[in-house]
């Protein structure tokens, strides 16, 4: 078995360590980057413009933490362009279509992004002077027959529920064409990361379960739920950030480590939405309401959805460490400080505080 290191985020790596970012105006892509931010790293972000005004990265002014490009990852020239005066030394790629339920609406787009985009992003990451390392970052959903109820691990066989799932599978197959045919003999490691249901503060997307309950118990309105039964390995979000950070630590200093890495929550954290909507309402107060009113004729989504990282705790040293209740405790704190109007530099601080926090926790 390899070891690639102990769980720990290294500032004397990041500092001024030179990070190519696609997506940095989403929800985990505007963690990431205060995070990168945050240890010294000169951050360049890729992405499209969010789409609603409140969103993360308006919220906490995340642009003014990068040199930020608002473009898209299927315009070859505007990429290799933003490549070239990065000059990275890590790419982290997440960009993409991200939501099960507009992948059923569109999923043409969803393909063209989720898999030609990846294609777009690792082509132009070829024949890098100074790249040493890139993390595809995908989803639990893509591996075969999810609702047959067991945790997957890494070797299980990819494929998909849906759209989405699909498509985020066809890029982990993009990743290792890439990885075997162009990148290994070029020096450079690939890895991709499969993470859980992440949620936490900042995340505004439709047809999200967190998103929709702060909006509706901000707004002081019932949260409809539409699968109250269906378990999801919920995690908050600087949990698989940190795992990213030891993966991309992890393909510098071994190219051994190039494969692909599952970043789940503990079981204890694998919960029906039923039950962490009660939690989330509790943490919210008494003012929070919510009824199970499943649609009819819906679109697919898995039942049941469980990952087995126990290859990320054996040879990173990763774990998940925050328990539910102190997950939506601090996705709670964030939307109640960002409902009162709070600065971009606050909400930072909260943010900052909550990474310091898990990593005091892997240093202990």
């Amino acid at each position: 078995m390899a070891h690639f290191g102990q769980a720990r985020i290294d500032p004397d790596f990041w500092a001024g360590k030179r990070v190519f970012l696609t997506g940095h105006t989403g929800f985990k892509g505007g963690w990431l980057t205060l995070w990168l931010n945050h240890l010294g790293a000169q951050v360049t972000g890729y992405a499209l413009a969010p789409e609603r005004q409140h969103d993360l990265f308006n919220a906490v002014a995340v642009g003014e933490m990068c040199h930020s490009n608002i473009a898209d990852i299927r315009d070859a020239g505007s990429l290799r362009d933003a490549l070239d005066a990065s000059d990275p030394e890590i790419v982290f790629h997440l960009a993409a279509q991200p939501l099960v339920r507009r992948s059923y609406a569109d999923p043409v787009e969803t393909f063209d992004v989720n898999v030609m985009g990846t294609v777009q992003v690792l082509e132009a990451c070829r024949n890098r002077k100074h790249l040493k390392a890139i993390v595809v970052i995908t989803t639990d959903k893509v591996y075969e027959d999810p609702d047959s109820g067991r945790a997957f691990g890494e070797t299980d066989p990819l494929g998909g529920a849906e759209p989405y799932g699909y498509s985020k599978a066809a890029a982990e197959m993009v990743a290792a064409a890439w990885r075997q045919a162009f990148l290994a003999e070029k020096g450079v490691a690939l890895a991709t990361a499969r993470a859980g249901n992440v949620i936490g503060g900042g995340d505004w997307s439709e047809d999200r379960l967190v998103p929709d309950a702060m909006r509706a118990f901000s707004q002081g309105n019932e949260l409809i739920v539409r699968s109250p039964d269906s378990v999801r390995p919920w995690q908050h979000v600087v949990e698989p950030l940190a795992g990213y950070l030891l993966l991309a630590q992890a393909l510098v200093g071994d190219k051994d480590a190039a494969s692909g890495w599952n970043f789940g929550p503990a079981s204890a954290q694998c919960l029906p939405v039923k039950d962490l909507i009660g939690g989330l309402a509790g943490a919210w107060g008494p003012s929070a309401t919510w009824r199970a009113d499943p649609p009819l004729n819906a679109p697919h989504e898995a039942t049941t959805l469980l990952l087995d990282s126990s290859k990320a705790a054996n040879e990173l040293g990763w774990k998940s460490r925050l328990n539910v209740d102190a997950t939506l405790a601090n996705t709670t704190a964030w939307y109640r400080t960002w409902a009162n109007g709070a600065a971009p530099a606050d909400l930072r601080q909260i943010m900052a505080a909550e990474i310091d926090a898990l990593t005091g926790l892997m240093a202990g």
